[in-house]
């Protein structure tokens, strides 16, 4: 009995929690970060296709050169022997999954802010935020650090879970790129606006299904009716398709106020509310980080049952 259960779980339930224990013990690289690498690449195809023009096709054709070799490298890799398999997925999902990093940025501020160390943790919060944060009060930096760990545990967490669960490694590690290359080119400027298209819309697309069911995972580990009251009244107002329900569900689940006016680049952005109760504090970050923690291991017994009756 016990063989024919890990004959089920292999293939994809123990590969991914063996992913995610090296991702809680060694966390990402400090030194020769694989994402600078890829940066890099990525920047000289840019360079090289832009001489066909900036427009969508162009993006386009950068995306697949940027990603596709390497996600075809991975699937050719984990094809050739079982075993080597089992490395690829295991190596692939720790390389995408943050899990480690996104709490130790987010404690990072946390710790201060719950010091009464209103300057250093304003200056932490910088380093993972876009908006300013020179003016921000205690409740403005906690709901900023808790929208910054609920964005992100769908596009650090769950968005590499998801595509590991079907694809393997190859599709942890196409999340992965392309999330990345949404952070490089994804920006509605002039130089991106239609360069960058492709990338934008791609990341959408791989992220819708791994964005709604983290709001799910969200609404299911906290106050779930408020989560999912949130999401379907407030997540429609909110600019991105994606973590506007990712962000709604999971302050309603935690029952604070988020959202709301912002100042990014010195200009004032009138975000909609999102949630419900009380303004955020420093101790909700740590109640962020628990929801995705225990969304975390709500995903790795689903996919663990899953294998199971399909593999039974």
């Amino acid at each position: 009995m016990l063989a024919l259960l890990l004959a089920a779980l292999f293939p994809i339930a123990l590969p991914m929690l063996l992913g995610l224990f090296l991702d809680r013990l060694l966390g990402e690289p400090r030194r020769f970060h694989p994402l600078v690498g890829f940066g890099r690449y990525a920047a000289g195809v840019e360079r090289v296709l832009r001489r066909l023009g900036s427009h969508r096709g162009a993006g386009l054709l950068a995306w697949s050169a940027a990603v596709l070799p390497w996600v075809a490298l991975a699937g050719s890799l984990k094809e050739a022997h079982v075993w080597l398999g089992v490395v690829v997925d295991v190596g692939l999902l720790y390389f995408a999954v943050g899990g480690r990093s996104l709490a130790e940025h987010a404690r990072a501020v946390a710790e201060p802010l719950a010091k009464g160390d209103l300057a250093g943790a304003r200056q932490r919060l910088s380093w993972i935020v876009s908006r300013d944060t020179a003016e921000l009060d205690e409740s403005g930096v906690a709901k900023a650090t808790v929208e910054s760990v609920l964005e992100n545990g769908n596009d650090a967490v769950f968005g590499a879970l998801f595509w590991f669960a079907l694809l393997g490694g190859p599709g942890a590690l196409m999340f992965r790129l392309a999330n990345t290359l949404d952070a490089m080119w994804g920006y509605r400027t002039e130089r991106y606006l239609r360069f960058g298209w492709a990338a934008a819309r791609i990341d959408d697309v791989l992220n819708f299904v791994p964005a709604r069911l983290t709001a799910l995972s969200y609404a299911l580990l906290g106050h779930t009716a408020n989560a999912l009251r949130c999401w379907r009244t407030q997540a429609p107002a909110w600019d991105s398709p994606n973590a506007g329900p990712v962000m709604a569900a999971g302050a309603g689940a935690l029952d604070v106020c988020l959202g709301g006016p912002a100042i990014y680049h010195g200009q004032l952005e009138s975000r909609p509310p999102l949630g419900a109760g009380a303004p955020a504090r420093a101790v909700d970050i740590d109640k962020a980080l628990a929801l995705v923690n225990n969304g975390v291991w709500l995903w790795v017994l689903a996919v663990a049952a899953v294998s199971a009756l399909i593999h039974a």
